[in-house]
């Protein structure tokens, strides 16, 4: 049978030592919180989001009882929480004891909320239960009457979490569904040669399936899953400042875009005089690098630290740039690689093997296919690795006391959750708003334009696919590909990856490369699952890999990993999902955290997912997210002295999450002054506007109201308040 090898199964070894022992209690709840991810459906915002939230609760359970930080939603009027919580009251004699069970009931009740309709939810349900009965607490406590019990105090946290999270913009009520997106195309249907169904390749296609599995492993409804998370760039965020931020009206919608790169590069399929040459390119190139999935074809390279990682500089995002940064017919970049391991002193270890291995692995490796945690889990997991290092100390950015297991795990959650639900929002909020079209829908309907290299040979078309001997040609006559009856005479063919036609049983097949026609090329992925349900642009795999490293980077004061090396073993003819391989073990090898996240943008390129348009930009933006988020999210564990908190409130709301029908009550600071309130709904319309004056406790009805989310603005003489709401 098959084995799924995976990061969450095999160790991602950072030494050949690790130092294990007594997991702390936050480790213990993110294992079980990665657990559920991967029995849930593969949504990578959805669970950004998840890990996001359940390590800052956890985290905020620890800060009650520490003697200098800083909660970071209780307590906090500006995020919807119980303004009244009255803290704690804490025995020294039990308070290890009490940090502990307040963490665990609150991870259980927040994961229990969270994944109660997932497809593995009995799985689920059984691994929390159980978790619970083995640290002795009942589960069956449900109180929050959170002043003298641990156990309460804990379900406090979760509840106020939860009701945070169904006003937060996720549209978590409605299990996160699309609001106003739509796609442009139809969809296509990848057993079916051509493209024929696309109007606008610029944008996003839907893919139909006959069946649909996604990268969880889950079958699906739905043979044309929806765009996941279009609007995401409505979700409140961690670190994230309105000064990132640009807000976009699209078919009378708002879209809010974090980070704005500008612009994808477009084709202009009915206009010569403009360039579409880097669009050409991009997608040309990922088709090229598809020929690079083969062990026959002889190429070996050394892929240890000697040879790959340590890239100068990324390239500006322009075509001569881009070209010199990726090597378009041998694959790869303009890596440097290392003289010496920094930590030893000594030179790394060769490693030579078949690239069509190596592109392989890394394809399967950094996709995060069945049993999956997704691409921000998967980063989880690889600091939990770090984590167990023996060689790693765990001084706070590589100074100071080294801290107890517990303090450096919820501190590590906590900025790593923060920093991969910022990218999550930043990633997707482009994604929902630029819409960008997929190699799978780009590749096929450039082959079916025609060439455009030479308008003297057959099938030429200015928009088509430019021609490359060895990788891009015509089908001639006489020609394996030209068809009984030569139909196929002047079409495109590409030498790439073959598809799954040519797999018939993946535990000993391997389709190979070789000349097909273009109409009928496939990514490097399962045919149940082709390519994500979401637009490229930008890639988040770069988003959140970048994003990742600059915090594993920060948090251990090293750029390195411990020892000077980071290794993930891929077993021979064990390790590749849907065809066979790799053909001897590999060994994914990487100095630092950025190398990491380095390979793993261009194994999106291998894989057939992303273009080089969508990976720079993601990495760029992954930068920013990480830098900005670490320095906010470490304010928070010395008292937070410049963190800025609403103090202009002038009104209180008396519940944020209100039944339709149920009025929304306020309670007004002063009775001596006109307030202005204004309700919007999510995407800025106003739904109701009045003038409030003379009163100190006003009420709105929500008779008239769609169930959903609002934000509701009141400014006077005395400042602004603003608040989110949830009518259900």
């Amino acid at each position: 049978m098959k084995l799924f090898y995976k990061l969450s199964i095999l160790l991602l070894l950072c030494s050949s030592h690790h130092s294990k022992g007594e997991e702390s209690i936050a480790r213990k709840w993110n294992e079980a919180l990665l657990h559920s991810i991967r029995h849930d459906l593969a949504r990578p915002t959805v669970h950004a989001r998840n890990l996001f939230h359940i390590s800052a609760a956890m985290y905020d359970a620890w800060a009650i009882f520490d003697d200098s930080a800083q909660t970071y939603l209780i307590g906090k009027q500006d995020m919807a929480s119980d303004t009244n919580f009255e803290g704690f009251s804490i025995l020294s004699s039990t308070k290890t004891e009490d940090t502990e069970e307040a963490i665990s009931f609150t991870a259980y009740r927040l994961i229990k909320h969270r994944f109660a309709s997932s497809p593995g939810w009995e799985a689920i349900s059984l691994h929390i239960d159980s978790l619970m009965t083995s640290l002795g607490y009942d589960s069956q406590n449900t109180s929050t009457n959170y002043k003298y019990t641990a156990a309460a105090l804990g379900n406090y946290i979760a509840e106020q979490y939860i009701n945070y999270g169904l006003q937060d913009g996720s549209n978590e009520i409605y299990d996160y569904d699309n609001s106003y997106y739509f796609e442009s195309n139809e969809a296509i249907n990848p057993t079916v040669a051509g493209n024929q169904q696309i109007s606008y390749p610029n944008s996003w296609q839907p893919i139909a399936f006959d069946v649909f599995i996604d990268q969880a492993g889950n079958e699906l409804d739905s043979d044309i899953p929806d765009f996941l998370s279009p609007e995401w760039g409505n979700v409140s965020p961690f670190a994230l400042q309105d000064a990132d931020k640009n807000t976009y009206t699209k078919s009378e919608q708002t879209y809010h875009v974090y980070h704005d790169p500008g612009e994808p590069v477009y084709i202009y399929p009915d206009d010569d005089t403009q360039s579409s040459e880097a669009y050409q390119w991009g997608f040309s190139l990922v088709s090229k690098w598809s020929s690079h999935l083969d062990t026959s074809d002889a190429v070996q390279w050394d892929i240890s630290p000697n040879a790959i990682g340590n890239i100068p500089a990324y390239p500006e995002e322009n075509l001569t740039a881009y070209q010199a940064f990726y090597d378009e017919d041998n694959g790869g970049d303009n890596s440097q690689g290392y003289t010496l391991n920094p930590i030893t002193q000594e030179p790394y270890e060769t490693q030579l093997v078949k690239r069509g291995d190596y592109a392989r692995v890394l394809a399967e490796f950094w996709a995060d296919g069945p049993d999956s945690e997704t691409p921000p889990g998967h980063w989880f997991t690889i600091l939990n690795e770090v984590s167990d290092n023996e060689l790693l100390q765990k001084q706070f950015e590589g100074q100071g006391e080294v801290l107890s297991d517990l303090e450096w795990d919820i501190k590590a959650y906590f900025l790593l959750g923060g920093t991969m639900h910022d990218a999550a929002i930043s990633a997707w909020s482009v994604k929902g708003y630029y819409d960008y079209i997929r190699p799978i829908s780009a590749i096929r309907y450039l082959a079916e334009r025609g060439q455009s290299s030479d308008p003297s040979k057959d099938n030429y078309h200015f928009s088509g696919i430019p021609l490359t001997d060895g990788f891009v040609e015509l089908v001639a006559e006489g020609d394996d590909l030209a068809g009984d009856e030569n139909e196929n005479v002047g079409k495109i063919k590409l030498y790439t990856w073959k598809g799954p036609d040519y797999i018939d049983d993946e535990t000993t097949d391997m389709a190979g490369v070789g000349w097909i026609l273009a109409e009928n090329w496939w990514p490097y992925q399962r045919p149940s699952f082709i390519t994500p349900p979401f637009a490229g642009y930008v890639s988040g795999h770069s988003t959140f890999s970048r994003a990742a490293s600059v915090i594993l980077e920060k948090l251990t004061g090293s750029a390195y990993f411990p020892g000077g090396i980071g290794e993930f073993i891929a077993k021979k003819n064990e390790f590749l999902v849907f065809e066979e391989g790799p053909s001897t073990d590999i060994v994914l090898q990487w100095a630092t955290y950025k190398d990491a996240s380095d390979q793993c943008s261009l194994s999106r390129i291998w894989g057939g997912i992303h273009p080089p348009i969508d990976d720079i930009p993601g990495r760029k933006i992954g930068e920013k997210v990480g830098e900005a988020s670490f320095d906010f999210g470490k304010q928070y564990f010395t008292g937070g002295s410049t963190l800025q908190y609403n103090t202009n409130q002038v009104v209180e709301l008396a519940s944020n999450l209100i039944a339709k029908g149920d009025p929304l009550l306020f309670n007004f600071k002063s009775e001596d002054v006109a307030y202005e309130m204004s309700v919007y709904t999510s995407t800025g319309k106003v739904v109701h506007h009045k003038t409030v004056q003379n009163v100190v406790v006003d009420q709105l009805s929500t008779s008239s109201f769609e169930r959903g989310m609002y934000m509701i603005h009141i400014s006077s003489s005395l400042g602004t308040t603003q608040f989110k709401c949830v009518v259900y």
